[in-house]
């Protein structure tokens, strides 16, 4: 999970306070201190905390408390509200409104901006938007040969030229070409912020592209450095947007997002891994809900929509939701949700799954095992797949026979069978409580009013 550390720190804090039996200012102080903690371990600026934390703290003092909601709630919704203003507050979409329309790269060096490039156009292909990739880095070995390999695996054209050397030449040679794609993503060449004839490069480059967005690939784990890096690039080249890479696997995500929010350039992607998927949109509002174990329902129907249509969705999480499905729905299920991405991304994204404590086990499904449940299931009797109750230890046996599958494996489906359905039960009876708490904030996570 992305800045996994900080998420538990959190929800263990807002957990003290929903279990408290009274709140009184020394709870309010021990809020604030375990607020401040958590985020000066993730790296976040200390002047920042420090600001973020006073305005928490007064709001929770002062703040009559909105009808509806009892003091707790009311304290949550201010450590919510105030966490989503300091990360920017609103989402900033990108709005592709001509054709071709120019998304230039920038940052320094390793901050992942090739890799960046190809997870941009595979986001706007699944759009429908047909997209190329444009090629200036010069100065790298095998920048060439990478963004070509990164075009072919996106499956979008590749406009590039190993032989010239000059970033303005590679462009005016493929003018004619461009007007035959809706958006053109453009690599440029890494570079240090301090560095004056790259600088001059970039700022050459940029006034003959005239790029629609011009956005700066930072990486997550140069932490407060970021705010340093995105004034020095807007200065450069008027940077409209902040793409944070590298966000999965850092404890420093707090500082590189916080220290881009207060650049003036608001932040429009992050980086969540390694795949080519792995690219969101930012959303404060639906970061914060992720990180605070609320869930975030805008970012998981985004993913959903890629990979299971809608009435099929529907269908099998009704019958989900009522213990009803059989071996086959299972499967189904966590194929699809293996192509949004690790289901323990996914399950942080469902309002109230963060609470349920899954076992670890059950979020790492990978691709490989699924193939051989499928090789297993293709072995089992109607009647089994239907009722996986039926499956003892003789029948596991000529399973296993019949597909090959060795039987640790065919138990292990059983054994996830089984968890899902009493982690249905335990959703079963966690909904009341979830749906009541959501209905207090009119069937929404809780926002600024």
């Amino acid at each position: 999970m992305v800045l996994e550390k900080l998420s538990e720190s959190l929800k263990n804090t807002l957990q003290k306070i929903a279990k408290s039996l009274f709140v009184d200012e020394k709870l309010i102080n021990e809020l604030i201190k375990d607020i401040q903690r958590a985020l000066l371990q993730s790296d976040v600026n200390v002047r920042l905390v420090f600001d973020l934390t006073e305005k928490i703290k007064n709001r929770a003092l002062s703040e009559e408390t909105a009808k509806g909601l009892t003091k707790k709630e009311q304290i949550i919704n201010i450590v919510y509200e105030e966490l989503v203003n300091f990360l920017g507050k609103e989402q900033h979409k990108i709005e592709v409104k001509q054709k071709p329309f120019k998304i230039m790269l920038v940052g320094l060096f390793g901050s992942g901006k090739t890799t960046t490039a190809g997870k941009l156009a595979k986001f706007y292909t699944k759009r429908g938007y047909k997209v190329a990739l444009v090629g200036l880095d010069i100065h790298r070995p095998a920048a060439m040969e990478q963004i070509e390999q990164i075009g072919k695996h996106a499956n979008v054209a590749v406009f590039s030229d190993k032989k010239i050397k000059d970033p303005i030449e590679i462009w005016n040679n493929f003018k004619s070409e461009y007007q035959n794609f809706d958006i053109l993503i453009i690599d440029t060449a890494g570079r240090d912020a301090l560095s004056h004839d790259l600088i001059s490069e970039i700022e050459e480059v940029n006034d003959l592209i005239k790029p629609d967005e011009n956005l700066l690939v930072i990486s997550a784990d140069i932490g407060q450095a970021a705010q340093k890096q995105a004034e020095q690039f807007h200065k450069s080249c008027g940077i409209s947007g902040i793409i944070v890479s590298k966000m999965d696997g850092t404890a420093k995500g707090g500082g590189a997002l916080t220290a881009c929010s207060v650049s003036g350039a608001p932040i429009k992607f992050i980086g969540i891994g390694e795949k080519i998927d792995d690219l969101e949109q930012f959303n404060p509002a639906g970061f914060v809900g992720r990180i605070l174990g609320m869930g975030d329902l805008e970012a998981l129907l985004e993913k959903a929509k890629d990979v299971i249509k809608e009435e099929d969705a529907e269908d099998l999480g009704k019958r989900f939701l009522k213990g009803e499905f059989n071996l086959i729905d299972l499967y189904e299920q966590m194929e699809a949700m293996s192509k949004m991405g690790p289901l323990s991304s996914i399950v942080e994204m469902i309002p109230g799954f963060s609470s349920l404590k899954l076992p670890k086990e059950m979020l790492q499904v990978q691709e490989g095992k699924l193939k051989k449940w499928k090789i297993a299931m293709n072995s089992m009797t109607k009647a089994e797949l239907e009722d996986p109750e039926l499956i003892d230890g003789s029948r596991v046996e000529r399973i296993s026979r019949g597909s090959g599958i060795p039987t640790n494996e065919i138990r292990e489906l059983v054994k996830q069978y089984r968890q899902s359905k009493k982690m249905v039960k335990m959703f079963k009876g966690s909904k009341g409580d979830m749906s009541k708490f959501m209905k207090k904030f009119g069937g929404r996570l809780p926002m600024g009013g």
